[in-house]
């Protein structure tokens, strides 16, 4: 097996969060600069994943004039960020090997059309490339799209994309979903207050090739490619509409409605099977979807009859945390730390650990390298299973 070189997108190949054949270490210490490749210190605020193509890395972050604090932990403050300054939204090219910053470019300047959650960040949605585009996506402030040199290419303006509670429109928390490259296509989720859609792009021109609308509240998840089951299709998350829509021309191909209310993990793929799952409200379901579902299918229990389900629970999903499928096994970890394993393709519960002491919120989505995962908390911990 080949080992990985290329990290594309959110969570890296296929959405998988894996790094094949990759041996990383399981210990290090920064100060110590054991198993240190590099430090190279950012300005600003950014929660984008980094992307890697071959030697080069690509990220994002904004930066304030007033405001770069975070309030990380377990709280349900939902008021957003008073920050009324100009930001500055940047993207940075650096070395792989060794840290140096290649080249930099400032997206755009100004105050932000959206304020942001106090534990995010104006740069929240990470990038993606095809090899020789690079993709910058800052909701309301638009999609930039570069070449791997630096060069801008083309950007486009959506508009104003409010992408805040439903049930509180004034709890605006900023922008998340991340943009992908799908065989010859960009596809991009903006589920948002008002006319909410799916589309796919020219990467050449960032024009729109097809759109569908979407009857759904805002979310924060990002789509996934499924190629498994005959017929390539793009799959969200969502409330009112998880779904799959064909990614030759947006048609719908199945939805299911239902679960969490403030959908945040995106799809992914993993024997043969779709895993989606999300928890706010009195529901944390996860959903394992035949990719050949067609039609409305309806929430399990009551659905489990169809065959478009393999199986689901509603009370293990995760609310913040994209989960991860390694060989036979799905993992789920909670805000809280709480790590649960099943089989992938029957949904029996193998265990149930907690990471850290409770007390420390979880966020970031895990990476697996080898026979190991790793957990980051917001605290800045890493937790190596």
């Amino acid at each position: 097996m080949a080992t990985t070189i290329h990290w594309p997108q959110f969570r890296g190949p296929g959405a998988s969060g894996i790094a094949e054949a990759v041996k990383a270490p399981t210990t290090w210490d920064v100060e110590a600069k054991k198993n240190l490749k590099f430090k190279t210190p950012l300005p600003g605020l950014g929660h984008s994943s980094p992307i890697v193509w071959g030697e080069k890395v690509f990220v994002t972050t904004a930066l304030s004039a007033k405001n770069d604090d975070l309030k990380v932990g377990l709280y349900g403050d939902i008021q957003p960020v008073a920050d009324g300054s100009e930001h500055e939204w940047r993207i940075y090219c650096l070395n792989k090997r060794t840290g140096k910053i290649l080249w930099q470019q400032t997206a755009c300047k100004g105050v932000p059309k959206i304020p942001r959650h106090p534990k995010s960040s104006q740069a929240s949605a990470t990038m993606a490339t095809d090899g020789s585009r690079v993709l910058a996506f800052f909701g309301s402030e638009g999609l930039y799209c570069y070449d791997l040199n630096g060069k801008l290419l083309w950007k486009r303006d959506f508009g104003v994309l409010d992408s805040g509670y439903f049930q509180v429109p004034t709890a605006q928390w900023g922008w998340a979903s991340s943009p992908i490259f799908a065989e010859g296509k960009i596809i991009v989720q903006c589920d948002v207050q008002k006319g909410s859609f799916v589309a796919a792009l020219d990467p050449a021109t960032g024009k729109d090739l097809w759109r569908t609308s979407r009857a759904d509240v805002p979310t924060w998840s990002t789509p996934t490619l499924c190629k498994v089951g005959g017929t390539a299709q793009i799959v969200v998350n969502g409330w009112k509409h998880i779904g799959g829509y064909d990614l030759k021309t947006g048609k719908q191909l199945w939805k299911l409605a239902g679960g969490g209310d403030i959908p945040v993990p995106t799809p992914v793929v993993g024997q043969g099977l779709i895993f989606i799952t999300n928890a706010h409200g009195r529901q944390a379901p996860i959903y394992a979807v035949q990719p050949t579902a067609r039609g409305e299918i309806k929430l399990p229990p009551e659905g489990l009859g169809n065959p478009s389900f393999a199986w689901g629970t509603r009370r293990d999903g995760a609310y913040m945390q994209t989960p991860l499928v390694l060989g036979n096994y799905l993992y789920v970890c909670n805000d809280a730390g709480v790590l649960r394993c099943f089989e992938a393709d029957s949904g029996k519960k193998l265990y149930e650990e907690r990471l850290g002491t409770g007390r420390t919120g979880f966020t970031a989505s895990a990476v697996a390298m080898g026979e190991k995962l790793y957990y980051t908390s917001e605290e800045g911990e890493v937790f190596v299973v």
